[in-house]
């Protein structure tokens, strides 16, 4: 009998036997990026490369649904964003009138897939990419840095504007992101105002 359908009974959804998930080193690379502080966005191109759609964090959005005019940018911008090619692109909406505004008069997408549209020649001239921080080997004190320059010297994405919210950590060979914003005392968006 094979151990992954093997069943003594009883055990319901648990008769499934499930492989412990890999564990992997966290000394490998990472890319710190600044944390932009606006909405989450993501730019959707159909599998055959022409058609867009926009989405928030939790749902799709239309022009004239979303407060921040993203999907109604997405559509001014269809034809420049089909350059992404098919699959999800996920950004941060942000800028003027959005979170902290920034020192800017305008709204930006900014991908946050930095490895692939870091280059400003290969991506939409209508978007931008989350500024990289810090690429290399895991280390606490380069993560601590880029927190401290931020801190020090104010937003790169918006240069002049002191106000930064913090870092994001993306730990390359577990493909997880992760974020730390000790200017706002590193809790969640709400616990400043209690």
């Amino acid at each position: 009998m094979d151990e992954t359908t093997a069943t003594d009974g009883g055990f319901g959804d648990l008769d499934k036997f499930e492989e412990f998930p890999k564990i992997f080193r966290l000394y490998r690379d990472i890319i710190v990026t600044e944390k932009i502080d606006g909405t989450n966005a993501q730019v959707c191109v159909n599998d055959t490369g022409t058609a867009v759609r926009a989405g928030s964090r939790n749902r799709w959005i239309v022009p004239g649904e979303d407060g921040f005019g993203f999907a109604s940018w997405v559509k001014a911008h269809e034809t420049e964003l089909l350059a992404l090619g098919p699959g999800r692109h996920f950004g941060e909406w942000w800028g003027a009138g959005i979170q902290r505004k920034y020192a800017t008069h305008e709204k930006r997408l900014s991908l946050f897939n930095t490895s692939r549209w870091g280059d400003a020649s290969t991506r939409p001239a209508c978007c931008h990419v989350v500024p990289v921080l810090y690429q290399g080997p895991f280390s606490e004190e380069a993560i601590r840095a880029c927190a401290e320059r931020l801190r020090v010297e104010g937003s790169v994405a918006s240069p002049g504007f002191m106000n930064p919210e913090g870092i994001c950590v993306f730990h390359v060979q577990s493909n997880a992101l992760f974020k730390w914003t000790p200017l706002d005392g590193d809790g969640h968006k709400g616990a400043k105002a209690r």
